[in-house]
C-alpha cells in the first residue's frame, strides 16, 4: 500500500468497509471508488453514516471490517500520512475568532510547517480567491457566518492538500451565502485539481456542484455514479400533465394506483411521480375516463431530489432478514 499518492488515479477506494457501534451498524459493507480530481457528493438522511464514513477515511475511527485507501495510503496503518495530505471541515470550523483572517491562516501555515514565503503567497491567494482579501485584517468574530465558512474552507486548503472533506459546508447559511460558497468551491476545484468529498442535505447544491454522487441510507450505499447514470439505473420519471377537469375523484384514483408514487396538483398542471419502467398511456387513459381534459403530457427526467427519495423509499420498502437494527459482524 506504499503507493505514491500523487500518481494514484483514485483518491479514495474502499472495500467492504464497516463500522459498528454496539448493535448499530453505522457503515455497512461500503465499497467505493472515487477518482482523483472529482467533486463527489455523499448524500443521505440524518444518521445514514455520512460523517462516520469521513472519520473512517481520515483514520479517526477503526473499521469493524473491510479496508480503505485514501490517496494511496491505508487508513489503519498510514492514517498520519492521510491527514498530512488531506484537509477537513467537519463539525467545527477550526477558526480562532479573536484572530484576524490573515492570522488564522498564518497560524495554520505554521502548523503545516510551510516556509514563510510560501505561507504569505498562499494566504493572499486563498483570501483573494474567496473574496476576503480586503477584510483580512479584521477579527473573525466580526464576520458573518457565510464569510467565516469561506475562511474555514480556505483553512482546509492552506497546505495544498490533494483531498478535502467537507461535511455540510453550507448548513445554516442563507441562500445568498450558500450560493456564493458553492461558486467558490466549484472554482477552487477546477483551479487546484483537488478532490472534494462533500456531504450535504441540499440536493440542488449537489446537483450543481458534484460530478459524481453516492447515496447512503442506514449505513448502506444504495447507488453511485453521475447524475445521468443514476437516472438511467434508477429512473423514477415524472409525468407533467397540462389540462383541466382534474377532479378530487380523479386525483384519488391516481394516488391509489399501484404504479404511482406521488401526485401534485397545481392549477392546470399535474406532476405525477411513477415507478421505474411504468408506461404513461394507462395513467392518461385513467385521467380521461375520469373526466379530465388532457392537453399535453411530458415525461421528464427525474431531479436529483426525486432520485434520492426513490432510492431511500425503495430501501425502506425492502424487508430486512430480521426485524430491528441491522447488524454486521466485525471482521
Amino acid at each position: 500500500m506504499n503507493v505514491n499518492y500523487d500518481m494514484n488515479p483514485y483518491a479514495i477506494r474502499t472495500s467492504g468497509l464497516c463500522r459498528n457501534f454496539g448493535p448499530i451498524c453505522a457503515v455497512d459493507d461500503l465499497s467505493l471508488e472515487i477518482a482523483a480530481g472529482t467533486v463527489f457528493g455523499f448524500l443521505g438522511p440524518n444518521g445514514a453514516g455520512k460523517t462516520t464514513t469521513i472519520r473512517l477515511l481520515l483514520g479517526l475511527l477503526e473499521p469493524s471490517g473491510g479496508r480503505a485507501e485514501v490517496l494511496g495510503f491505508d487508513t489503519q496503518t498510514q492514517a498520519d500520512d492521510i491527514r498530512q495530505r488531506s484537509g477537513a471541515l467537519l463539525e467545527y470550523s477550526g477558526l480562532y475568532e479573536r484572530l484576524t483572517a490573515e492570522d488564522n491562516l498564518e497560524f495554520y501555515g505554521r502548523v503545516w510547517r510551510m516556509p514563510k514565503a510560501g505561507r504569505q503567497k498562499r494566504i493572499q491567494e486563498l483570501l483573494s480567491d474567496m473574496g476576503l482579501w480586503d477584510r483580512r485584517k479584521e477579527p473573525v468574530s466580526t464576520w458573518s457566518r457565510g464569510m467565516k465558512q469561506k475562511l474555514a474552507v480556505a483553512r482546509t486548503l492552506m497546505h495544498h492538500p490533494g483531498l478535502i472533506f467537507l461535511d455540510e459546508p453550507t448548513s445554516g447559511l442563507d441562500p445568498v451565502a450558500a450560493a456564493a460558497l458553492r461558486e467558490d468551491l466549484a472554482a477552487l476545484a477546477g483551479r487546484e485539481g483537488v478532490t472534494i468529498f462533500l456531504t450535504t442535505h441540499n440536493l440542488a447544491e449537489a446537483e450543481k456542484l458534484c460530478q459524481r454522487i453516492g447515496v447512503i441510507s442506514k449505513g448502506r450505499l444504495l447507488a453511485t455514479g453521475t447524475l445521468d447514470e443514476l437516472r438511467s439505473r434508477n429512473e423514477s420519471p415524472r409525468l407533467e400533465v397540462t389540462g383541466s377537469g382534474f377532479s378530487e375523484t380523479m386525483l384519488a384514483k391516481l394516488r391509489s394506483h399501484v404504479e404511482v408514487r406521488e401526485v401534485t396538483h397545481a392549477g392546470e398542471k399535474l406532476i405525477i411521480r411513477i415507478r421505474p419502467g411504468v408506461p404513461a398511456a394507462p395513467l392518461v387513459r385513467l385521467m380521461v375516463e375520469s373526466g379530465a381534459e388532457v392537453e399535453e403530457v411530458h415525461k421528464g427526467k427525474a431531479s436529483l431530489e426525486e432520485l434520492f427519495l426513490t432510492l431511500v423509499e425503495e430501501e425502506t420498502e425492502i424487508p430486512s432478514e430480521t426485524p430491528g437494527v441491522s447488524k454486521k459482524p466485525g471482521v
